[in-house]
């Protein structure tokens, strides 16, 4: 009796604990207005996660739909029939793509971002010659996919195998058994979320072509959304993407999408568990980040506190990230 007595104690206590957690968490919510809202950035595949965090603060209802016009990717956004202040979520709520969002805070034109990946070195520089430093913060969870396009024979590739593939040590498919066909191996444009990735998480800043200069602009895709365009043109093609991007932004709606197949690497395929557990190789993390001297009063520092406790966490993974 005094054993289920100890136990039942032990389980309200939890409980009562875990309640006052949330209370600490939504006191952290109170007071933003549309008129206070943190003039808030990031890179494209974030952008979902900005939005749904601006409709949770602000009482806002949102679904994800397809675009309309364009190659049908799909967008998280306030539903229509609202009282919501015109372009207020392409003005607070902007989309400037990693490398503009970055220099955009550092610039003192945001006041807080979430972005697919920290500072490069070039943006730290420029961070430093103008005296800012950034405070950068990870959140959650993302994974770089390798893409090819669906008739491509190959299915897995090593880490190695893929750094060689765009270091130029191997550049034909039979290679890796699959066709006997020159492989095209496309980048992203310099300072993208992806192409930094790439340089960081798969090519370990080893070094690879500098593509951006050597090669023609062909092999340069300039957005996200193109990769599937070309990869869908392009059979003999590889290139690579956010996983978050893939999965929720262009899904199997995108023109292209559908001729294009995530490949495994070492065997493991990028998935939810496998980026959670980190087995998946190229597993990469998102980051909120403020300038350091961002006042510590202020709605964006309240944001950037908000997104590191469970409440923040549970809005996160219900956008589709993986919590850090």
């Amino acid at each position: 009796m005094n054993k289920f007595i100890s136990i039942t104690v032990l389980v309200l206590s939890v409980i009562l604990f875990c309640a006052g957690c949330d209370k600490e968490d939504d006191l952290l919510l109170e007071g933003f207005t549309v008129d206070n809202y943190p003039r808030v950035d990031g890179s494209t595949s974030t952008a979902p996660l900005n939005t749904l965090i601006g409709c949770k603060l602000l009482g806002y209802s949102y679904e994800w739909k397809t675009m309309t016009v364009g190659n049908g990717m799909w967008i998280l956004q306030p539903k229509y029939g609202q009282n919501i202040p015109e372009d207020f979520f392409y003005d607070r709520i902007a989309c400037s793509q990693t490398h503009n969002a970055i220099i955009n805070l550092i610039d003192n034109r945001r006041d807080l971002i979430i972005s697919a990946r920290k500072m490069s070195a070039d943006e730290k520089t420029y961070a430093e010659n103008v005296g800012v430093s950034l405070i950068e913060t990870p959140i959650a969870l993302d994974a770089l996919d390798f893409l090819v396009n669906k008739e491509n024979e190959v299915n897995s590739l090593t880490v190695q195998q893929i750094q060689d593939i765009y270091k130029g040590n191997i550049t034909n498919w039979k290679e890796l058994g699959g066709a006997d066909e020159a492989i095209k191996p496309f980048i992203r444009n310099a300072n993208s979320g992806s192409q930094e990735m790439m340089k960081e998480i798969v090519m370990d800043n080893a070094g690879m072509p500098d593509w951006e200069k050597a090669y023609l602009d062909e092999e340069t895709v300039t957005t996200m959304a193109f990769v599937y365009g070309e990869l869908a043109e392009n059979k003999n093609g590889i290139c690579f993407t956010p996983h978050y991007y893939k999965e929720y932004i262009i899904r199997n709606t995108t023109v292209g999408s559908d001729n294009v197949k995530s490949i495994a690497v070492n065997g493991i395929s990028p998935e939810a568990n496998s980026i959670r557990n980190k087995s998946y190789p190229f597993v990469a993390e998102v980051y909120v980040s403020i300038r350091a001297d961002l006042d510590r009063n202020s709605m964006a520092y309240k944001l950037y506190e908000w997104l590191q406790t469970d409440a923040g966490k549970r809005v996160i993974s219900e956008s589709g990230y993986i919590p850090n």
